[in-house]
């Protein structure tokens, strides 16, 4: 990992607000593709289920993890085709940022820029699993989703440093 250091006034810099993505990965994927190869043979289109959750966590070392869960089923009236669930995570230092503007950027924000990387895993997830066209999550308003968790009382607080 690269040592990163928040531009301060000892060095000349301003300390200005913001955050950079230090890494991205793979936390949990699994596939499954039940009924293959008879489901690869269908009429019509499945009907689509799909989930969305992000978590953001602070760690000792003043970083950030947040995770972005995504699940994805595809059914039709003789059963499941096929279901996706994926947990894709990014590293982030955070620089600047007041107390109260932390949440909505770890939880808006930060799953903005790991988006189309998850993306692209559950396209070539059900690519490889034999369904053409791949499956391609639509464009997901990650600010919808937060204000309307937090209006519900049901949104997760973002963990501080321990």
């Amino acid at each position: 990992m690269t040592d990163v250091q928040a531009p301060n006034a000892e060095n000349g810099e301003a300390d200005a607000p913001g955050f950079r993505v230090l890494a991205q990965y793979v936390r949990d994927l699994s596939f499954e593709n039940p009924r293959a190869p008879e489901s690869l043979r269908i009429e019509g289109k499945p009907e689509i289920d799909m989930g969305v959750e992000m978590n953001a966590r602070g760690r000792p070392d003043g970083l950030f993890e947040v995770d972005m869960q995504l699940s994805v089923k595809a059914t039709v009236a003789d059963g499941p085709l096929f279901q996706i669930e994926l947990v894709y995570g990014g590293l982030f230092h955070v620089m600047g940022v007041p107390e109260d503007q932390m949440e909505p950027l770890l939880l808006v924000e930060a799953p903005r820029y790991l988006f189309p990387f998850a993306r692209q895993i559950i396209a070539a997830c059900s690519g490889d699993g034999g369904f053409y066209p791949p499956f391609l999550v639509e464009p997901i308003d990650f600010g919808a989703i937060y204000l309307a968790r937090k209006a519900e009382g049901g949104m997760m607080p973002v963990e501080g440093n321990a």
